[in-house]
């Protein structure tokens, strides 16, 4: 059937090599995208809402997020070891399924990061705004809040939005360059929450340590989850890495070790220094520096998660952008999102347009509102690269594979069973609106993406040359 048709090895790396995309990224570089897209919103606030679902336990529930996120890096790391073209999951799923699977997970990726930076955007202005009125300053609801959540707009959240897309307009090169240093000091930021908490561990705050049970850690879990979004970015950085087989699997590497020793350190300090049932959710880490009296330790915690959620916020929206721009090169999508800027070697038109639709959606949608499709969306995406990785080892034996998945089919198998298994554990309307979402984009591709689609040309080219 055409919409199972799919592309070969040969067709991406030809449009990468056709790229006007720049090359200066380093292992170090994606090593702190990832870094930065993941230790941002879910560090500070996830931590807290995780505890309070599995109680001290919520340290097991971080290390099954952590596990499956662990086996899932490194299916990517070989797919994007034999690949190294933009488009992460969209761009395997085409070689491996064909066309129509790689434009419900592109369809899928767009809910995931438009909605992820968006619930950042609207999260850093939460954030913000917290720590101004601590020092006495009172921004008016209307300006701060959304229309259903008391307010008439959000200019935070668009705000720093606007900034973040100027800085990705400007180039991927200047924009790592600030994320890097953001990184470094968000990294500072959390190793201080933990020299400062460490010695006001209390064993009895452990106790019980499981009080929900299984489904209450698998429960948190599926939260938690949140917290590691984003590290797959690192897979859309291929066609503007210096050296994509090496560098791209090395720094998800890199990446994915940084982020579990962060997260496991944050959640048994925290947990051990607050009984689980005093923690607050929105201000979790911050406020357990307080509720100890360590408040200069608190201020400069709020101000690292303020810093961290730009940097997360960069690299949500660069991922978006360039599967757009990568669908959009295919036909599936307008041709005005794969258009390059001369000046600055970036997808210029279609950086605005996404900076637009999430200033959009964090300005005028309540936070809660915009979050609850992040984690589904991921999850899905991350069991097609599992089985992708499967297909692949059967129907292209002979591609060079830099870095090889350790244990296929087994590996990826259990990867895709965690997945799964986290997946049934969020609530019904959550998966109702997936449902839907992916509904629409169906009737999108089946309306324009199949008839502009290059493949679609392509079988025409041939027809008529027959």
């Amino acid at each position: 059937m055409e919409i199972f048709r799919k592309k070969t090895a040969e067709d991406f790396q030809d449009e990468a090599s056709s790229s006007n995309l720049k090359r200066g990224l380093t292992s170090f570089d994606l090593a702190a995208i990832g870094i930065g897209a993941v230790v941002g919103t879910g560090i500070f606030v996830s931590t807290g809402q995780g505890a309070k679902l599995a109680g001290p336990s919520v340290v097991i529930s971080f290390l099954v997020a952590a596990v499956t996120c662990g086996l899932c890096s490194l299916t990517y790391c070989e797919l994007s070891s034999m690949f190294s073209v933009s488009g992460s999951t969209y761009s395997y799923s085409y070689i491996a399924f064909g066309e129509i699977i790689a434009w419900i997970i592109g369809w899928d990726l767009m809910l995931e990061y438009l909605v992820a930076a968006s619930a950042i955007s609207s999260g850093w202005s939460s954030t913000l705004i917290g720590i101004v009125k601590n020092y006495g300053v009172n921004v008016p609801d209307a300006l701060t809040k959304s229309p259903l959540s008391g307010g008439i707009v959000d200019l935070p959240a668009i705000f720093i939005t606007l900034v973040i897309t100027f800085l990705l307009y400007r180039g991927v090169t200047e924009s790592a360059k600030i994320n890097n240093v953001i990184v470094g000091v968000k990294i500072c930021i959390i190793a201080l929450f933990v020299f400062l908490g460490i010695t006001h561990v209390k064993v009895t705050n452990y106790h019980p340590f499981v009080p929900y049970g299984v489904n209450g850690i698998m429960s948190a879990a599926a939260i938690i989850f949140f917290s590691f979004i984003g590290f797959d970015a690192i897979a859309t950085t291929a066609e503007e890495t210096k050296d994509p087989k090496k560098d791209v699997p090395k720094g998800l590497l890199i990446c994915f070790g940084v982020v579990v020793v962060l997260y496991m350190s944050v959640a048994i300090i925290l947990t051990g220094i607050v009984p689980y049932t005093k923690i607050d959710i929105n201000n979790a880490l911050p406020g357990a520096l307080s509720s100890i009296g360590i408040t200069w330790g608190s201020a400069l915690v709020g101000v690292g998660a303020v810093l961290g959620m730009i940097s997360t916020l960069l690299v949500i929206m660069y991922g978006q952008i360039r599967i757009f721009m990568v669908m959009s090169r295919d036909g599936l999508l307008p041709k005005v999102f794969s258009s390059v800027n001369k000046k600055h070697s970036t997808p210029g038109l279609c950086t605005v347009i996404t900076g637009v639709l999430v200033s959009i959606i964090a300005g005028f949608l309540p936070l809660k509102m915009i979050m609850e499709l992040c984690n589904i969306g991921t999850l899905f995406a991350f069991i097609l690269v599992s089985f992708g990785v499967i297909v692949l080892r059967y129907t292209m034996p002979n591609v060079e594979r830099k870095f090889k998945c350790p244990g296929v089919p087994f590996t990826p198998l259990v990867t895709a069973f965690f997945c799964f298994y986290m997946m049934i554990h969020l609530p019904l309307f959550t998966w109702l609106r997936f449902g839907a979402w992916l509904l629409i984009g169906f009737v999108i591709y089946f309306v324009y993406g199949s008839k502009h689609s290059k493949m679609t040309a392509r079988d025409r080219g041939k027809e008529e040359v027959s």
